[in-house]
């Protein structure tokens, strides 16, 4: 079993969703997200913090939107100034020097992570949007109160409606981590992860991306980290434009090249002529079957109709 000891996790950005076919026609939903630039800004240590820890930040900044204390901050890592931050808790024998880029290679395929972000602001809801309750009848005496959740609270003793009660209220725009998601692909050239399923967040939001700490983490898993410098292009796998790596279960099947595509056409196009030619040759045979039409004399209706009358 891999070690219990904790490595950094990834920053990365909420894309979208769409979904992967596989050769059986199946498909795969999945949830596409961006690495920009994630790099160390800082390291906490256990001797000066009380704790160890990684800083990172994703993304560069206008200068205008970063404070004059935080541009102190940035410029002792020696990094630009990120759009988001997000601290990570670590090993001691995890760190990581300030200025490091980070890669997605640090997620292998098959690999079971947990995402966490801030879910979709719903404002305020009703008890039956958020909570799922049934309401009340439709008939039979309840009037412009259908939707209402009914009482709240009992009568002299207690006196107060309890905490926690399920109410209408603000729905929406909690930090929520889903867990153990299958990492279904993964593009180190343009920094992309492919998770198969749904992830917490609007399109455009910032996710923290870590080890699933249900499991042990894989033994082939980089550590202390995937660090972007330290990797070599041989060692790099980069899939084919369209399709998954061979690992993952769920694949797309390629496309046929351009010398395949100019056999079928050529094929066709034989086809095509072979019928033309079968037709050809059958109308003339068709022609000669057919029986002679007896020829008609000039007065042959006029003696038709005398021989009738």
């Amino acid at each position: 079993m891999a070690s219990k000891t904790g490595r950094t996790g990834l920053i990365a950005r909420k894309l979208g969703m769409t979904r992967l076919f596989a050769a059986d026609g199946s498909t795969t939903p999945v949830t596409v997200l961006h690495l920009d630039d994630v790099r160390v800004v800082a390291r906490r240590t256990a001797d000066k913090d009380g704790y160890d820890a990684l800083q990172l930040g994703i993304g560069q900044a206008k200068a205008k939107n970063v404070s004059k204390p935080n541009r102190g901050h940035f410029a002792k890592a020696g990094v630009e100034a990120p759009r988001h931050l997000a601290e990570f808790r670590i090993g001691a024998d995890a760190a990581v020097e300030p200025g490091t880029t980070l890669s997605v290679v640090a997620v292998s395929i098959r690999k079971k992570v947990d995402v966490t972000g801030i879910t979709k602001g719903k404002g305020f809801a009703g008890a039956m949007k958020r909570w799922g309750f049934s309401g009340l009848r439709a008939t039979h005496g309840v009037s412009v109160s259908h939707r209402s959740h009914g009482s709240t609270g009992n009568r002299q003793d207690p006196g107060r409606v309890f905490k926690n009660k399920k109410m209408a209220g603000h729905m929406g725009a909690r930090n929520r981590t889903q867990q153990n998601l299958e990492v279904v692909r993964t593009d180190p050239i343009r920094g992309l992860l492919f998770i198969k399923g749904s992830v917490p967040g609007h399109k455009g939001s910032w996710l923290t991306v870590q080890d699933a700490i249900k499991l042990p983490r894989p033994d082939a898993a980089p550590y202390p980290a995937g660090i972007l410098e330290a990797l070599k292009e041989a060692e790099v796998h980069v899939p084919e434009a369209g399709l998954v790596d061979d690992a993952a279960v769920h694949e797309i099947p390629a496309l046929p090249s351009d010398e395949e595509v100019a056999a079928i056409a050529a094929e066709q196009e034989a086809g095509g002529a072979l019928d033309s030619e079968v037709a050809a040759e059958a109308e003339p045979a068709a022609e000669s079957e057919a029986p002679a039409e007896e020829p008609k004399s000039e007065g042959g209706g006029a003696a038709d109709e005398s021989k009738e009358g």
